[in-house]
């Protein structure tokens, strides 16, 4: 047992954990970087990395079977369920040994494997028995799965999104719950994969969608490929030893089905719960959380700063990194905080046709009562899209009366996750409509689409009119 003292203390290496240390050292050797599991990001791990390896090979399957209007027929696919999951694993893995080479690299003297607990403001106890006393400490703890309690009734055949990874074959079926990020773009990759699939939302919601008009189109696409429920009834859940069953009900009528798995996709928690955040003076919210202030990562108590998915803000990577970064920077010079101006949201969502949100969404405008118009563009008839055979999906775009002022997004449709950033770079910007109209779009690319949207939304703003399409064969969408 032995007692150290530091300038700063950081709990947690993953993807916030890592930025907060590397911001550190830049002012100070005196830190320590505490970690009790394994290294690797959640995002390397079992989040965005291995998801998008499995939607990988569901997109191959799937385009393979959806030729013949191009003239193209193939034989139908064989999918190898243990060859896609090989492939999933082996590059799951070799991501995460970047991420372990990396901190593995860093002075051996400032990592610690172990987990950490608050004694007090400034003192942390080690499961491994010593004792850390920093001048400022980091809580960048990540966050887990939340399976809430009626569903602990599938058992054994529960699995998360975790668990999906580790599986040497693909199943014959799976249930999903939950309608956002995760359980949509699992549940459409199994499906695309050819494991029977069913997927149970709440209160119609569609990943993170708030734009009815967006999340409409969104639940009509989803429901047209699978068995997808955006408001599902359950009214029984049982483990029935070789798989699951559920009760529920379509049309007032009950049904009963059976699938091998149920996979809970319901959303995250912070890793807060065991940190012993009750022996501080650290002011939690309603779900137990820090409270602090996002343009510095301060909690309550000056000294004590949170960053990524601890915080309970926006679970993405880059908002981790970003995040990780600032506290980093304020830690290493604690009194003298700089508060930073965080980039602009961005969002995507890597189903088929693919979901962005960008800048403020409609319910975030709506709730600050903000004075802005609305332009839109439905893919159907955009050149490019149609084209390709990708022409389903809608964008809507929303600016600011009187300055014109472009202000957020939110979309599903083609080439999404480009759009994103096109959009996103001119919100940060801070472009008018105008201005964004005033710059190139070539053609013929699906991105003319948002030239459409913008041109609506500015008659909307009274700002000029719709103009007419450069060429004739763009299409109403071009």
């Amino acid at each position: 047992m032995s007692n150290k003292k530091v300038d700063v203390a950081i709990i947690g290496a993953g993807t916030a954990g890592m930025g907060a240390y590397r911001e550190v050292i830049k002012k100070t050797d005196s830190v320590v970087l505490i970690e009790g599991g394994e290294y690797g990001t959640t995002c390397a791990r079992v989040g965005c990395m291995p998801s998008k390896l499995l939607i990988a090979a569901a997109e191959a399957a799937h385009f393979g079977q959806h030729t013949q209007p191009f003239g193209v027929t193939y034989d139908k696919p064989v999918i190898d369920g243990k060859a896609v999951m090989k492939r999933v694993r082996d590059e799951r893995d070799r991501f995460v040994g970047f991420v372990k080479e990396d901190v593995e690299d860093w002075n051996p003297d400032h990592r610690i494997r172990a987990y950490a607990k608050f004694v007090d403001d400034h003192t942390l106890e080690l499961s491994n028995g010593d004792t850390i006393e920093a001048d400022r400490i980091v809580i960048a703890t990540g966050s887990s799965t939340f399976v809430p309690p009626p569903f602990k009734a599938f058992g054994d055949r529960l699995i998360i999104n975790d668990d999906v990874f580790d599986w040497d074959d693909l199943p014959d079926s799976v249930v999903v719950f939950g309608a956002g990020v995760i359980g949509l773009e699992l549940g459409q990759a199994l499906s695309r994969l050819g494991v029977r699939t069913s997927l149970f939302g709440r209160d119609h919601l569609v990943g993170p969608l708030s734009d009815d008009v967006v999340k409409y189109k969104a639940r009509e696409t989803f429901m047209e490929e699978f068995p997808f429920h955006p408001h599902g009834e359950v009214t029984r859940m049982e483990n029935v030893g070789d798989g699951v069953e559920i009760d529920h009900i379509v049309e007032g009528k009950t049904l009963t089905e059976k699938y091998d798995y149920a996979l809970v996709a319901t959303g995250r928690r912070p890793n807060v719960g065991k940190l012993g955040l009750e022996n501080t003076s650290v002011k939690l919210d309603e779900r137990g959380v820090p409270t602090f202030v996002l343009a510095t990562g301060q909690t309550s108590v000056g000294h004590i700063f949170i960053a990524g998915d601890a915080g309970n803000n926006i679970p993405l990577l880059h908002e981790a990194a970003d995040e990780g970064k600032i506290v980093g920077y304020n830690a290493a010079r604690y009194p003298q905080i700089r508060a930073f101006t965080k980039s602009s949201p961005i969002a995507v969502m890597f189903s088929d046709p693919q979901i962005m949100m960008v800048g403020e969404s409609y319910k975030a405008l709506m709730e600050r009562e903000a004075d802005f118009a609305v332009g839109s563009v439905d893919f159907k008839g955009q050149g490019r899209s149609r084209v390709m055979l990708v022409n389903n999906g809608i964008l809507r775009v929303y600016g600011e009366r009187g300055t014109g002022r472009f202000l957020g997004a939110e979309m599903i449709g083609p080439k999404a996750e480009h759009i994103a950033h096109l959009l996103a770079w001119a919100h940060q910007s801070g472009l008018t409509v105008s201005e964004m109209l005033d710059r190139p779009f070539y053609h013929p690319v699906v991105e003319e689409g948002v030239r459409t949207a913008l041109r609506d939304l500015n008659a909307a703003l009274n700002m000029g009119p719709v103009s007419p399409a450069r060429c004739i064969d763009c299409g109403p969408g071009g």
